[in-house]
């Protein structure tokens, strides 16, 4: 079991990794749409940005671990209002191209630091 971390993702606020990778596969911590430079999620930033922000995250995070979006197998999308669906869809499909994950979508109450989006993954490495 290996442990990865970077710099180049927000750096995780509890007791978990950002990603532990076993057996081929890379498990990835739910990502919320927080600039790492900063530690803030960027102040009036809509759900595409923060979307986007979300996936540049976990995309750094599977490049550390020797993965990248292409190899990911399922995502957990976790959205505190569901009425933002169409907007983050937009995104999500823009970034992952014609690659099409299994996913999952759950709507939640709020989240972390008021977020509009959580993202979990897990890819192979």
């Amino acid at each position: 079991m290996d442990f990865v971390a970077t710099d180049a993702a927000p750096t995780p606020a509890g007791h978990y990794s950002q990603c532990v990778v076993h057996g081929g596969l890379a498990f990835v911590a739910g990502q919320l749409p927080i600039d790492p430079a900063t530690g803030a999620i960027p102040e009036g930033a809509d759900i595409a940005q923060q979307t986007r922000q979300t996936l540049a995250n976990l995309r750094a995070i599977l490049r550390a671990a020797g993965s990248d979006l292409d190899k990911v197998l399922k995502v957990t999308v976790y959205v505190p209002d569901i009425s933002c669906w169409g907007e983050l869809n937009a995104v999500y499909a823009e970034v992952f191209g014609d690659h099409k994950p299994a996913r999952a979508v759950v709507p939640s109450r709020e989240l972390n630091k008021g977020a509009m989006v959580e993202i979990e993954a897990v890819a192979a490495v």
